[in-house]
């Protein structure tokens, strides 16, 4: 994968998609933070109390762990669909011991927690939630960013089928780093850089996919590339911080670059909200009261429905959990509101699914917006039934709450050693820990619900409810989805869009190609050029570099030894094959090619003598075949055209005593062939119908050490 015009090209932004847009493009996806300056710095110095600085340790290792997902979610589909993200203090704490360097780290990550969370505690995600972690150990090489160990937090999300999360993601570190000036942050998905791959028009020309790593970096809001003149060869990460920190060092990425990366995050994170979708459906009242709880779930249940297989299924046609009451009876069937991305509404709108057997629907004549409104609300559920019952098949989740796992790794870290239950240290440090627990998981608690839902729908439907929670409530009109059925004008203002950044590179190709012909470059290489360097070249191809390997062209044919090349009898060879030469001429042809051949090929001395012995022999007999021969060819190309189709050398005006010859006598004679002309003719036409791409005979001449400057009349 490239990065430039040439190479892979990220699908365009897609706040609406349409049913053909989003329902069908986007899925395919048309391309693998410091605190506020002044009281949270990342080189604080350790607590006074060794104590509190141990527990600081104790924490963040094991907040690190606990908020990297402790409750695997199967993986179903391949990881194309995850975007990974680091971010790093500046400078990078150096020198530092493990306890304060963790201690720096999560002084970094409750800032961060509290700029982010007031925007994501009421977004809702297609399938992950952004988050931000801490290393399991920050002195040690970091397995999820593949990268040394250089402190860090770091994260991976999940975007699935909603391209517009990646964005939403890449927008909230641009803000991040505008928020927090000492800190640097990098971002990858699948793809590679694919913030490069969107400004692939507006790159340098020296940055591929071999010179990008450790060279892209979001800092203070801005993209930053660092230049070759810095680092010739791949830098390190930490000297690539270094880099991008120092003021005096211009690493700043162009502005037609920063132009492009703006222009798809722009109104990001404020306008999200574009992105979600709001129904009223009908559904059975646990599904109702599961997502009233926790309606993040509604991910997971879409997710359930649309990876649905066989096996699934069979979980949909008996719904045992969300169709039947704790002592099996019927539930009743209530009328709510969900939210959801676009494409969560897409994927269940696009696919039809009949309702399992004993599914309570509406009838038809009850009106349209009833039927879609129960319709909408059956695939829910059902999605919630195959994801449910799937996974405690699976039985993939953790035990205990994460409190109690956070507590029982502070225990085995050693952070209550010497300390009596109850006493008056040990309940400091009791709290300190649950301060910063609830600090911590108050950002990551969406992600820990998603990773183990259903401990989660258990607990929520353990509790009594009844189906009154929902009857005479206000509920929010559906959203307009006529985005879903019309995104033709959307899908033609994006492909014009495309068209224009294209439109705008080969102008600038075009115009630098011009400057470069004006400042003489052109004229230089036709000057240079010159059409016998076509026929040297041949000559010495043909003549010097044939052997029974096959045919060689030398890597510099003017370092190789110069071939005595007889002009003027190759001219009397050539015309006595087509016709218009002499007996001798035949005779001078065959000791000609007798010549190449045994310049050609090296033979033994004594196979050599007896092969010119035999030749000597037959040479009469040799003669009389080709004199016969050449009388035929000339008969029959005389009734052709072919004659005409040759660039011929003019006649030489000769006179004798009787004053000058007749033309008329040598009519029916071909005239000799220039065979140089037709040569270079023959390869320049062939040449220029290759339009500029490669071919035979570029190739060739290439190979030849042959330049030709570009067709005058096609620029």
């Amino acid at each position: 994968m490239a990065f430039g015009p040439y190479g892979h090209s990220r699908s365009p932004p897609n706040p609406a998609p349409s049913r053909t847009a989003a329902a069908a493009s986007e899925p395919t996806r048309l391309f693998q933070n410091p605190p506020n300056p002044g009281s949270r710095s990342f080189s604080s110095p350790l607590p006074a109390d060794p104590s509190r600085s141990h527990l600081a340790v104790s924490m963040a290792a094991t907040a690190s762990t606990s908020a990297s997902n402790p409750f695997p979610f199967p993986t179903r589909r391949s990881p194309d669909d995850t975007l990974f993200y680091a971010v790093y203090p500046l400078p990078p704490p150096a020198d530092l011991p493990p306890p304060a360097l963790l201690a720096s780290l999560r002084t970094l990550h409750l800032s961060l927690l509290d700029h982010l969370v007031p925007f994501l505690s009421s977004h809702l995600f297609h399938r992950d939630p952004f988050t931000l972690s801490l290393p399991a150990d920050p002195t040690s090489p970091c397995a999820l960013c593949a990268s040394p160990p250089v402190p860090h937090l770091h994260g991976a999300l999940r975007f699935g089928d909603s391209l517009p999360d990646e964005w939403l993601a890449v927008s909230l570190l641009f803000s991040l780093t505008r928020a927090f000036p000492d800190i640097a942050a990098r971002t990858w998905d699948s793809d590679g850089e694919f913030l490069l791959i969107e400004a692939a028009f507006a790159l340098p020309r020296w940055l591929d996919p071999d010179t990008a790593p450790n060279r892209v970096f979001i800092f203070r809001g801005e993209l930053h590339i660092l230049p070759p003149s810095l680092f010739p060869d791949t830098p390190s990460l930490d000297a690539a911080l270094a880099a991008v920190y120092d003021d005096s060092v211009d690493t700043r990425a162009p502005d037609s670059v920063q132009a492009a990366i703006q222009r798809r995050i722009a109104g990001l994170p404020e306008k999200a909200s574009e992105n979600l979708h709001t129904a009223r459906v009908i559904v059975p009242a646990p599904v109702a009261k599961v997502l009233k709880e926790e309606p993040c779930l509604i991910a997971r249940a879409v997710e359930g429905f649309y990876d649905r297989d066989i096996d699934t299924m069979k979980h949909a046609a008996r719904m045992e959990k969300f169709l039947k009451g704790p002592d099996g009876e019927g539930v009743e069937m209530v009328r709510t509101s969900v939210r959801m991305t676009r494409a969560m509404y897409a994927q269940l709108m696009q696919q039809n699914f009949q309702a399992p057997r004993g599914y309570p629907m509406p009838r038809r004549e009850e009106g349209q917006e009833k039927w879609m409104e129960a319709e909408l609300g059956m695939k829910i559920a059902c999605g919630f039934e195959m994801m449910y019952q799937e996974r405690r098949r699976q039985g993939e989740e953790g035990k205990g709450s994460t409190w109690e796992v956070y507590k029982e790794s502070l225990e085995a870290t050693g952070c209550f050693e010497g300390l009596l239950p109850g006493s008056k240290e040990y309940k400091r440090v009791m709290e300190d820990a649950m301060q910063y627990y609830k600090s911590s998981t108050l950002f990551s608690r969406s992600r820990d619900i998603l990773s183990a839902p259903v401990r989660r729908i258990d607990e929520i439907l353990a509790r009594p409810y009844s189906a009154d929670e929902f009857k005479g409530i206000d509920l929010p009109p559906s959203s307009d989805d006529s985005w879903l059925y019309g995104g033709e004008d959307e899908l033609n203002a994006e492909l014009r869009e495309r068209q224009k950044e294209m439109e705008e590179y080969e102008a600038t190709k075009k115009n630098r190609k011009q400057k470069q012909s004006a400042s003489g470059s052109s004229k230089s290489e036709k000057d240079e050029f010159k059409l016998g360097e076509i026929t040297e070249s041949m000559q010495e191809f043909v003549r010097k570099m044939s052997s029974f390997e096959g045919a060689e062209v030398p890597a510099n044919r003017r370092d190789m030894e110069s071939v005595n090349l007889d002009v003027t009898q190759f001219f009397k060879a050539m015309e006595s094959v087509l016709g218009g030469g002499s007996q001798e001429q035949a005779d001078s042809d065959d000791g000609f090619d007798r010549k190449s051949s045994s310049s050609d090929m090296d033979f033994d001395d004594s196979d050599e003598e007896n092969d010119f012995a035999e030749e000597i022999g037959d040479k009469d007999m040799s003669d009389a075949f080709m004199e016969s021969y050449s009388d035929a060819l000339n008969k029959e190309l005389s009734s052709t055209t072919i004659e005409k189709s040759f660039a011929r050398a003019p006649r030489p005006v000769t006179t004798n005593n009787e004053g000058t010859s007749d033309a008329a006598g040598t009519d029916g004679e071909m005239t000799p062939v220039d065979v140089d002309l037709n040569l270079v003719e023959s390869i320049l036409n062939s040449y220029s119908s290759q339009q500029g791409l490669p071919g035979p005979a570029s190739n060739l001449l290439g190979l030849m050490g042959v330049k030709v400057p570009p067709d005058a009349k096609k620029s």
